[in-house]
C-alpha cells in the first residue's frame, strides 16, 4: 500500500518529517509522499530518512487554487525539492498568508480579542502559520473552549474573523508543478462540493494540465471511491489517494489506513510514475 497525502508540522500536521517516515515504516507502507501546505521545508528532512527506512520517501507538498468559485487543492507529486524557481514561487505564497494572517488578527482585535500576531506565531513550529495555529492561539487566551470552537465561532470558511485567500488558478498550479519536475494532482475532489458534477469538471481541470486526481481518500465513502476510480478509467486519468495524516490535528486518520478502511494500492506508483513520463494523462 501507498500513501500519498500527509501533513507534518512544517504546515499544518504535528508530527517531524522524521516521525512520519518512521511512523510509514513501521505501517509496512510501500511508498509515502509528504504534502506539505505551500511549502517544500519539511522535505530534507523527510528524504534524510530515505536511508533508515525501506519505505519510499516521495517528495511532494499541496497548493491552494480557486475554482468555480470554490477551494481546489492540487497536490504536487515527485517535485524537485532543490528547484530555486519553485522555491521563490512558494516564498511568494508565504508572502501573500503572512498579510492575509495579518489581516484576521485584525478583525479578531477588531471583535474585542486581546489575541496578537506573537500569539498565533508562537503555537506554530515553523515559518509557515495558519488557521490551526491561529485555533489554539485563541484558546491559550481563553477566547474559545478548543480548537473546534475556534474555528466555529471565530476562524472558520463563514466565521466573522476569517479572510478569504489570495489563490492560484489551477492553470498556473499544474504549470508550477510540472516546471519543478512534478505531477500535479486533484486532491479528494469529493471535498469540493455535495451534488458537484465532476464528469464535467474533471476534463476541464485535464485540459488545464492536471494529470491526475485522488480516487482513493481517508474520507471516502464506498461509493465515492468507485465513482472517482471509474472516472479516472473513462478520462484515462492517473489515480493517486492518502490519508490526509495530520497527526493530532486531525484525531482518527492514521497513515496508510485512514480511518481503517483505506487501502491505496501500490500499482498507483507506477500509473503515477507513467503519466509523469508522458507530461500529462496515462
Amino acid at each position: 500500500m501507498i500513501d500519498f497525502h500527509c501533513h507534518s508540522f512544517f504546515s499544518d500536521g504535528t508530527d517531524t518529517p522524521e516521525d512520519l517516515a518512521h511512523l510509514a515504516n513501521e505501517a509496512g507502507l510501500d511508498a509515502l509522499a509528504l504534502t506539505d501546505h505551500d511549502t517544500m521545508d519539511g522535505l530534507p528532512r523527510f528524504l534524510g530518512q530515505q536511508p533508515r527506512v525501506t519505505t519510499r520517501l516521495v517528495p511532494g507538498l499541496e497548493l491552494s487554487c480557486r475554482f468555480l468559485g470554490r477551494s481546489l487543492h492540487v497536490l504536487g507529486l515527485f517535485v524537485n525539492p532543490l528547484d530555486t524557481a519553485f522555491q521563490a514561487r512558494l516564498e511568494g505564497l508565504r508572502q501573500r498568508r503572512e498579510d492575509r494572517n495579518l489581516r484576521m488578527v485584525e478583525k479578531l482585535q477588531a471583535m474585542g480579542l486581546t489575541i496578537t500576531w506573537d500569539q498565533v506565531q508562537a503555537q506554530a513550529q515553523t515559518a509557515l502559520v495558519g488557521r490551526p495555529h491561529f485555533a489554539k492561539a485563541l484558546v491559550a487566551c481563553g477566547a474559545a473552549s478548543s480548537s473546534q470552537e475556534a474555528f466555529l465561532r471565530f476562524v472558520g470558511d463563514h466565521a466573522p474573523g476569517y479572510v478569504e485567500r489570495e489563490e492560484l488558478e489551477p492553470e498556473v498550479a499544474s504549470r508550477w508543478i510540472w516546471e519543478a519536475g512534478g505531477i500535479p494532482v486533484v486532491a479528494h475532489p469529493g471535498r469540493f462540493g455535495r451534488g458537484f458534477i465532476w464528469d464535467e469538471a474533471m476534463p476541464v481541470l485535464r485540459k488545464a494540465g492536471m494529470a491526475g486526481f485522488e480516487a482513493f481518500y481517508g474520507g471516502y465513502s464506498p461509493s465515492e471511491e468507485t465513482y472517482f476510480n471509474g472516472l479516472a478509467a473513462r478520462l484515462g486519468m492517473a489515480r493517486s489517494g492518502g490519508s490526509d495524516y495530520h497527526g493530532a490535528n486531525k484525531p482518527g486518520l492514521r497513515l496508510g489506513v485512514g480511518r481503517g478502511n483505506l487501502k491505496v494500492p501500490f500499482e498507483l506508483l507506477a500509473e503515477l510514475e507513467k503519466a509523469k513520463q508522458q507530461g500529462i494523462g496515462i
